[in-house]
C-alpha cells in the first residue's frame, strides 16, 4: 500500500498536473478554432499563450522541487509537440499556414522523438543543442500570430491607434524561422544519432 501511495505521489504532483492540463487544452482549443471567427481565435490564441508558459512552469517547479519523474519525463514533450501540432493542423483548412510545412515541422518532429527513444532506450545520451530551444520559441510565437490572424490596433495612447498589425503575416515571418531552424536542428541531431551509432 505504501508503495502504491509513493507511485500515486510521484504522478500527481504539480508538474505533471500542469503538464496534464496542457493535454486537456487540446481539445478547447481545437473546438475554439473550428469557427475561425476572430473572437474565438482569439481565446484560442489565449489558451494556447497560458499552455505555453505551463510549459516553461512545469520544468521550472520539477527542478525547484526536486520532484524530476519518468513520467513527467515521458509526459512533458508529448504535450509540447500534441499541442504545437494540434494548433497547426487546426488552421490548415482556413489556409493560414502551408500544409506541406506543417508536414516538414511534424514529420521532423516524429523521427527525432522516435530517434530519442532508440537512443535513450540503448542508453546513448546525445546531448541536446541550443537550437531545440529556438526552434520551441519562434514555433510559440508564430502559432500565437497565426491563431490571431487578424488585423490588431496598437495604441500608443488611449484613443490614438499608433499602428495595425496584420497577425497572420506576423505568424508566418515568425513560422519561416521557426521552419527554418526546425529542419536545422532535425538534421543536426540525426548527425550526431548517426555519429554515436557509428563508434
Amino acid at each position: 500500500m505504501a508503495q502504491s501511495e509513493a507511485g500515486f505521489n510521484k504522478i500527481w504532483n504539480i508538474p505533471n498536473i500542469l503538464t496534464l492540463m496542457r493535454i486537456a487544452a487540446i481539445p478547447l482549443m481545437a473546438m475554439l478554432l473550428m469557427s475561425g471567427s476572430r473572437d474565438s481565435c482569439f481565446w484560442a490564441a489565449a489558451i494556447f499563450s497560458a499552455a505555453s508558459f505551463t510549459d516553461w512552469l512545469d520544468g521550472y517547479l520539477a527542478r525547484r522541487m526536486g520532484i524530476v519523474t519518468v513520467f513527467g519525463k515521458f509526459l512533458d514533450p508529448i504535450a509540447d509537440k500534441l499541442i504545437v501540432m494540434a494548433a497547426l493542423i487546426m488552421i490548415i483548412p482556413f489556409g493560414r499556414v502551408p500544409a506541406w510545412m506543417v508536414l516538414v515541422i511534424l514529420s521532423r518532429e516524429i523521427i527525432i522523438t522516435g530517434l530519442r527513444g532508440i537512443a535513450s532506450s540503448e542508453g546513448i545520451v546525445i546531448a541536446a543543442s541550443d537550437l531545440g530551444k529556438f526552434k520551441t520559441i519562434f514555433q510559440i510565437v508564430a502559432i500565437i500570430g497565426l491563431l490571431l490572424h487578424y488585423d490588431y490596433r496598437w495604441f500608443f495612447s488611449v484613443g490614438h491607434p499608433l499602428l495595425f498589425v496584420n497577425m497572420h503575416n506576423v505568424g508566418m515571418f515568425y513560422l519561416w524561422i521557426a521552419f527554418f531552424i526546425t529542419v536545422w536542428s532535425g538534421v543536426d541531431y540525426l548527425w550526431k544519432f548517426m555519429r554515436v551509432i557509428a563508434r
